[in-house]
Parts: structure tokens; sequence; C-alpha cells
């Protein structure tokens, strides 16, 4: 697995594209692309670009790790 070039979730942007949700997992982009077309995942769309807020990023991490509400 990739190593995250993130360490602490306040060095990320406001709003995270494919590339960044990548490196913050430590998964290959097309990964990443792939997780930003599920359902549950907190997407917004601006036109034809694929944009994360980073709180709804910050939550979905939370719920989707051992220990979540789910």
């Amino acid at each position: 697995m990739k190593e995250s070039v993130y360490k602490t979730y306040e060095e990320l942007p406001l709003f995270l594209n494919a590339e960044t949700v990548a490196k913050v997992l430590g998964i290959a982009p097309s990964s990443s692309y792939e997780l930003m077309h599920e359902g549950d995942f907190p997407v917004l769309k601006v036109g034809s670009r694929m944009v994360v807020p980073k709180e709804k990023f910050i939550q979905w991490v939370e719920e989707h790790t051992q220990g979540g509400t789910e």
C-alpha cells in the first residue's frame, strides 16, 4: 500500500479531487475514481468535475473504519 503524503486532517485542502483522495487513502488514482462513483461517497459535482468536501470526507472515513457507526 502507498503511504499517505498527508499526516493530519488539517493539512487537507477544503475540497479534495480524485488525486488527493488517492494520496490521502494511499490508493491508486483509478481506485479513487471508482470510490467517487459509489453511491454513499460524499461527492459534489461542479459541472463535469467531482470534488469531495473535506469535512464530509473525514466523516465518511470515520464511518467506514472499525468502530464507526455502521
